[in-house]
């Protein structure tokens, strides 16, 4: 991309210099730059859509980063739908990421249309420093809607057709359903009206049809153990190094049936990955067992 503005620039001082310069090279020359920054746009929209779904795919199969899970909804219960929704909020990233590629460009490209036409650039923003100042200020908060929309897509904070709350700059709690997140703004529906949000006031929601993952834990541990010390093993096992994303909801149950082995059913905000279900598993056995020797030591 840089290098074909860059080869654009070094051809036109080359006519330049050569003294071939006509009357009508600069606007032909104006109208090339712009259709090549068209053509840039399109391509790298193309290229980044299919390598933001490659590395997607890939972390679903690694069971690691971003991509790898998505918060089930409730009453959401097909695979297909849940496929679809993470489809989803990977190619509404790949837009936004893409959204700020064309910026970059077609600023580029302004760049080089000043050229063409030795415009001096410097001094045509400076003398319009006041608009300069204005666009700055707004660009800002502009900046910070669009970073903040681009992490609901990683996070997952919300999608469409969730049911989200969140406060007013008055202090108020509104509910509303999630019809559209765009690159700005989120727009909501909220009763028989549709209300657009910027997405930095939507820093802190809470998503009412975001639902707790279950998962059963299998305990090997000795017959001594009861129900309360594997509950406060497991909570002083959340947060630790290694397990920093373990964190449960609600009360830990656990049944112990003939095969010689505890059953915990546990609630987290998001599915364990294979890998971290083991890293706990393997500590919790270690912890109980030797709660279990220290209570077997005799009373001295």
């Amino acid at each position: 991309m840089m290098a074909a503005f860059g080869g654009t620039l070094r051809d036109v001082e080359n006519v330049y210099s050569a003294g071939v310069w006509t009357g009508w090279s600069a606007p032909i020359m104006v109208v090339a730059a712009t259709v090549v920054a068209w053509m840039v746009t399109r391509v790298t929209g193309v290229v980044l859509r299919r390598v933001v779904r490659r590395l997607a795919d890939r972390a679903v199969r690694a069971q690691a980063g971003p991509w790898r899970v998505r918060s089930r909804r409730r009453n959401e219960e097909s695979n297909a739908l849940h496929e679809q929704r993470r489809r989803q909020r990977v190619d509404a990233a790949a837009r936004m990421i893409n959204h700020l590629v064309s910026v970059v460009v077609w600023l580029i490209a302004l760049i080089v249309v000043f050229h063409l036409l030795e415009v001096d650039a410097a001094f045509f923003l400076s003398s319009a420093g006041f608009i300069g100042a204005g666009v700055a200020i707004g660009g800002q908060h502009k900046v910070n809607d669009y970073l903040t929309g681009l992490l609901v897509h990683f996070e997952d904070r919300y999608g469409v057709g969730d049911l989200i709350e969140w406060e007013t700059p008055s202090g108020g709690m509104v509910c509303g359903a999630v019809e559209n997140v765009g690159l700005f703004t989120t727009r909501v529906r909220e009763g028989d009206s549709s209300v657009h949000i910027p997405n930095h006031a939507l820093a802190h929601v809470r998503n009412r049809s975001q639902e707790a993952a279950a998962t059963t834990l299998h305990l090997r541990v000795g017959s001594r153990v009861d129900e309360a010390a594997v509950s406060s093993a497991l909570r002083d096992l959340a947060g630790e190094p290694g397990l920093t994303d373990v964190l449960f909801v609600g009360d830990i149950a656990s049944h112990q049936p003939d095969t010689g082995e505890i059953r915990v059913d546990v609630m987290t905000p998001r599915p364990l990955d294979p890998r971290l279900r083991e890293r706990l598993e393997r500590r919790a056995e270690r912890r109980l067992g030797a709660q279990a020797t220290d209570d077997d030591r005799p009373l001295v």
